[in-house]
Parts: structure tokens; sequence; C-alpha cells
């Protein structure tokens, strides 16, 4: 009988109707596949069985979350080629996904010769790490419950990640072609945002969902502003009220757990909003928009950072993502980039300015999986083995995903113009500081 990995890329190749792009070890030791290419890790019968009870995104994700796949070689060219088999397929394309074609009957027979080498298909039970799927409702309670999940993880491990900017939303390089440190390449980030709010010493700017208070502190001690930042994190808002105090701010910054949406002691001259807004969700999303204009003075501004999917041809068909919805961002929702500025505009507000960084966060990705690989040790410690994982692989296919402009990520700059027309902005977009 042949041995494991031969069978699997033979069953494999069937499925496909195409040459397999990867190399396979199985958990016989055996190997097979084309030389030189990544190599797919089998380390048990097990992890077969999770894709077939869940073929395709999540099925493979429990496998990788639990151990039982791994990846030798390097990560992201792996990823690139299990990418095309498994996702990046073109609706009018005549070519179907692997999961379309297991549901092929001509495909059964291998289907079959797979149930064979994996033995009784008993379906393991989901890594721990794995979120129960539910209706996205986006109640207070669910809401919170959702980012507790994602930030609640340990400060420790995201400052491992991260880096010392506490920044978890894209850098910001002003020179894309220079090797400047993420650090400074948040900084700059940082300050862009400020810029674009106008921020003045006196004003009062609210950050909405501040996560460690890293633009809290920068707004304050760079722009002279005073800042209300809301999160529903109490692990980021322990690390940010220390942050602030250690910088002598706590005349200036107050750090609340609270919910976006029980804010009322408006108006404020500025919002930021910097990666918080995928957590809205579709159905609420006019209603977070209506909040915030409501929350800002006439003439006050708005800077929504969001990262943004592209749009569907049919739009009701839209699911998200199987993998971030169940590990990395539960109740998630990423929305085209003209949904979001048209809901922006149903609200009341003028949008005046919209940028993509889709390329910096490419770039902001790697060099966080770059950090979190460095330490790999320690970040298994501080988050546990699996958790660690989830981040590894979230973080790694998003890059790759940027990349492609499969999404992308856009600064949206907002006024609330009051009913005289002046808002208040340069006459010339981009000229921030005129």
């Amino acid at each position: 009988m042949a041995d494991a990995a031969s069978r699997l890329v033979s069953v494999a190749e069937q499925l496909l109707g195409a040459p397999l792009p990867l190399r396979i070890r199985a958990w016989d030791r055996s190997q097979a596949g084309p030389p030189g290419a990544p190599v797919i890790i089998v380390r048990n019968r097990r992890a077969l069985r999770r894709m077939l009870f869940k073929p395709g995104e999540l099925g493979m994700a429990r496998a990788w979350v639990a151990g039982d796949l791994d990846i030798e070689g390097d990560l992201y060219t792996a990823l690139g080629a299990i990418a095309g088999l498994l996702w990046e397929h073109d609706d009018d394309a005549e070519g179907r996904s692997l999961v379309d074609t297991v549901r092929d009957p001509a495909a059964r027979a291998a289907v079959r010769e797979l149930i064979r080498l994996v033995g009784p298909p008993l379906p393991p039970a989901p890594p721990r790490e794995e979120v129960r799927r539910r209706r996205h409702l986006h109640t207070r309670r669910s809401d919170k419950r959702a980012i507790s999940h994602h930030y609640d993880v340990g400060n420790d491990f995201y400052e491992l990640v991260l880096g010392p900017s506490m920044v978890y939303s894209c850098a910001y390089w002003e020179d894309p072609e220079t090797a400047g440190s993420l650090e400074s390449a948040q900084r700059d980030k940082l300050e862009l945002v400020s810029a674009k709010l106008g921020l003045k010493p006196g004003q009062r700017l609210l950050d909405v969902g501040c996560g460690w208070g890293s633009m809290a502190v920068h707004a304050a001690r760079e722009h002279g502003v005073g800042v209300v930042g809301v999160t529903l994190s109490q692990e980021q808002a322990a690390f940010a009220r220390k942050r602030v105090a250690e910088e002598g701010l706590t005349d200036r910054v107050e750090i609340r757990v609270q919910d976006y949406r029980d804010v009322r002691d408006g108006p404020y001259d500025a919002i930021s909003s910097i990666g918080m807004a995928e957590h809205v969700g579709a159905e609420r999303y006019l209603d977070y928009a209506r909040d915030l204009y409501g929350l800002l003075k006439p003439g006050g501004r708005l800077l929504n950072h969001q990262i943004a999917r592209r749009p569907q041809r049919d739009e009701t068909a839209y699911e998200i993502d199987a993998f971030i919805d169940s590990y990395v961002f539960p109740d998630g929702e990423l929305a085209p980039l003209g949904t979001t500025v048209t809901q922006l505009e149903r609200a009341g507000f003028e949008v005046r300015d919209v940028e993509s960084l889709r390329e910096h966060y490419a770039r902001t990705l790697r060099a966080w999986v770059t950090n979190l690989e460095g330490d790999w040790a320690r970040a298994t410690r501080l988050a546990g083995y699996g958790r660690a994982r989830v981040w590894r692989l979230y973080m790694a296919a998003s890059a790759l995903a940027f990349e492609r402009a499969q999404i992308g990520v856009n600064q949206v700059l907002a006024v609330r113009t009051p009913d005289s027309g002046a808002s208040g902005l340069p006459a010339r977009t981009r000229t921030w500081n005129a």
C-alpha cells in the first residue's frame, strides 16, 4: 500500500483536478509532492478528520490551531498557495474552489479514499480557543464579550507583538521605500490623524475604541488637547490609565470602560475612531455614525480609520470569514468603502477626504509577525500555544490579503459642517496644517 503522503497528494490532486503546489509530510514520516515547495506537515489523522467534517477554511484552521497541521518553510509562500486552493476563485471563472469540488459527485471516490485513510471519521472537538458562533446581535453585552475575547489576551502578549507603541492598527511610513522602524511609523500615523483632525490646545477629543491609550496620550502630549478615551476592555483601560499617569497627563486624559453609545458629555471638537468601526456591524452602522455626529460640535471633525472589503455583486450573499469570526474577531464585519462613506453621509456628515493605507497595513502586519516569531517561546507562555498560533496565522494571512488588494484600509475624514457651509478645512486637501 502506498505511504500516507503519496495517498494524500493523490487524493488532493483528484479533488483539485490539478497538480498540488505543496509538499506533504505525513504522520508516518513519508513525503510527497513537488520538491522545493512549501511543506505542509500533517501530524496525525485527526487533522484530516477536522477537514472532512468542516471542509475548507474552518477545518484547516482548527487543525492549525490545535497543532495537528503545520507549515515548514516560508509561511507566506505556503499561505499564498493554500489561499489559491481555497479562497481565491473568481465568481465568473470556470474554475472552482476545493470546497466546490468536494461537492462534485465525480470527486466522491477521492473522498472515500480519504475516509479510508483517516479511519473512523469521528469529529474531533474544536480547539478551546474557538468561540461558539452565534447570530450577530451587536448588543452592548455581546459587543463587550467579543471585545474581551480579542483584547483581553494579556497586555504583555500584545506588547510583545505590537512593540512599545502599543498601537493596534496600521502604521504609516511617510516614505514607503524607507526602512523606518515600526515604532516611528506608528508615531507618524498618530500624527497624521492629529493633523487631519486639526487638533489644537484646549480642544476636546473623543477617542472611540482607545485601545491601550496611544492616540489619547499622543494627542494630549503633542497637541495639548483634553481627551476622553473609551474602550470595552478592562485590560486595555488598566494599561492606558497607567500610561497616562506615567506621562503626567491625568489632568488632560480620562480613560473610561464605556460603550461609545453611552457617551453623553459632548460636544467634542474632534473624534478619532481608529480600527474600531469593524466591530459595529452592518445593521448598526448608521446608528454608530449618527451617535458620533451627535457628539460633535458644528464644524467638528471625525477621522474614521477602518478596514474595508471589496464589494460583492450580491451583497446579501456576504458571509463573515469563518476563521476570523470563530477565533479572532467574533462578530466583526467588514464593509466596502462606498458603503461606509454612504452611511456617514446619511448620518449628516460631509466626507472631505479618503486615503487608502492598504500597503502600509501589509507592512505593519509583517512586522507584527516578525515580533511574534522572534520571541515565540515567550508568546506561547503568555497567551497559550493555541492562541499564539491563531495570531500568527491571522496576521500572516491578513498581510497577504492586503498585499493582494483583497481587503484595504482607509482613513475617512468627515465634518459636521454647519449650516453656514464653513467646514474649517483647508481649501486644498492634504494640506492639513494650513
